[in-house]
């Protein structure tokens, strides 16, 4: 164990003196001053053995003739009025230096940063072998509730990485608060690890990888969704877009409900709602486990998403006029068509203890929540969850509180209860 005051003794102390002897005259060596001289000289040499390329030359003459104008002109902008104080912060078109994480305005990001951080996971974590010997039996599994892995698998592996396509490509750019960039870094992240994740679960169970990764362009209930997702990125996503006028303020917004409300917010509920029906009949348990640690992960997304579109309406109250609120809702009427579409495709037949009839309940259920999230009326009356036990692992109520469980609940792979 290092002790700090024990530090520096030994060199302070003095060194152990040799026994004084007396020498004779012949005795006494002159100093080997002509040894030093060739050391010296040898070292030099080494030195001017050194030679130069042209490129570090090159490097050279370009740093001397550096023109700091540019970057100077960039931050003189920035610090224009000093240091960041908390009001000049805002969510768009915000002119205070980026590079200043705090001070912080919106607590909120920044906690949800840390508990996204502090429930990190992979993949590898969890067990797969019960799914291999289960999805390999040629009884083990109907062929309705193959279809069901297969079509989720196909949509999920790659719709995350078009939600981590918008997210690095528009949104980080566009989104003018370090600390919700900081989360949308996190986020980003765990994209990726869900992808992983949708791949290990492919490979893991010797699927035909081109058929599933290409289900989002060739089976229609799959490519829809896709399809209307990609058409709210494409325009953010050009690298000459830029928002501070209404109407490319209401396309950025546009863009934020559809991939959080939508995609992230009603897209997955269906299939996740499936794959987790399949974990509580002890069918599919290592798949099922890696959808719940995903859909955990979703959640927080969402609610993420949700407090930026109220905080953009809370600074640009201009933004959301009558007409802008009608397109929210009716975004998020289309996004629930899909998936009842998608769910009527996928369970054709009563499977897993559901069908596409309750689903659509359970979907309607999830709008009318999105709808009242972002302040808009409820469009369906007289629904209820059918699915309670739903609610235990995503908590759709009290979503805020999600991560409170982790301890015992989201730390270790494995250890999940489907009771």
């Amino acid at each position: 164990m290092l002790n700090w005051d024990e530090y520096g003794k030994e060199e302070l102390a003095s060194p152990p003196q040799p026994p004084v002897t007396s020498k004779s005259p012949e005795d006494i060596v002159e100093p080997k001053v002509e040894q030093k001289v060739e050391e010296q000289s040898a070292s030099t040499k080494v030195k001017s053995n050194i030679t130069e390329g042209s490129r570090a030359e090159a490097a050279r003459e370009a740093v001397n003739n550096l023109d700091e104008a540019a970057g100077i002109e960039e931050l003189d902008e920035m610090m224009a009025n000093g240091r960041v104080e908390v009001d000049q912060k805002m969510m768009i078109n915000c002119k205070a230096d980026l590079n200043q994480l705090v001070p912080f305005k919106y607590d909120w990001a920044w906690q949800k940063y840390l508990d996204g951080s502090a429930n990190h996971w992979m993949p590898q974590e969890i067990n797969m072998t019960n799914d291999i010997v289960l999805w390999k039996s040629e009884d083990g599994l109907t062929e309705d509730e193959r279809i069901i892995v297969k079509r989720n698998l196909g949509f999920f592996s790659t719709a995350d990485s078009l939600v981590a396509n918008n997210l690095v490509l528009a949104l980080y750019r566009l989104i003018t608060n370090p600390e919700c960039r900081q989360y949308i870094l996190r986020q980003s992240l765990e994209e990726a690890i869900h992808t992983h994740a949708y791949q290990y679960c492919i490979e893991s169970l010797g699927m035909d990888e081109g058929e599933i990764f290409n289900m989002y362009r060739e089976i229609p209930c799959v490519a829809r969704k896709a399809s209307w997702g990609l058409k709210y990125t494409q325009e953010i996503s050009n690298p000459d877009f830029k928002t501070g006028t209404e109407e490319t303020d209401k396309q950025l917004l546009k863009n934020l409900i559809a991939f959080y409300c939508v995609l992230e917010g009603i897209f997955f509920y269906c299939g996740f709602t499936q794959i987790l029906s399949m974990g509580r009949r002890n069918k599919m348990t290592g798949t099922a486990e890696q959808f719940q640690y995903i859909l955990r992960d979703e959640s927080m997304h969402v609610n993420f998403g949700i407090d930026v579109i109220n905080q953009i309406k809370i600074e640009n109250p201009h933004l959301w006029d009558d007409a802008m609120k009608e397109e929210a809702a009716q975004m998020i009427l289309e996004g629930t068509e899909l998936e009842i579409q998608y769910a009527r495709d996928t369970m054709p037949r009563g499977v897993l203890g559901m069908n596409a009839s309750m689903m659509e309940e359970y979907l309607k259920f999830i709008a009318n929540r999105r709808l009242t999230q972002i302040g808009l009326d409820e469009e369906f009356t007289g629904v209820s969850n059918p699915f309670p036990w739903m609610s235990e692992i995503i908590d759709l109520r009290k979503e805020k509180n999600f991560f409170e469980t982790r301890v015992t609940e989201y730390q270790v792979g494995g250890a999940l209860n489907w009771e």
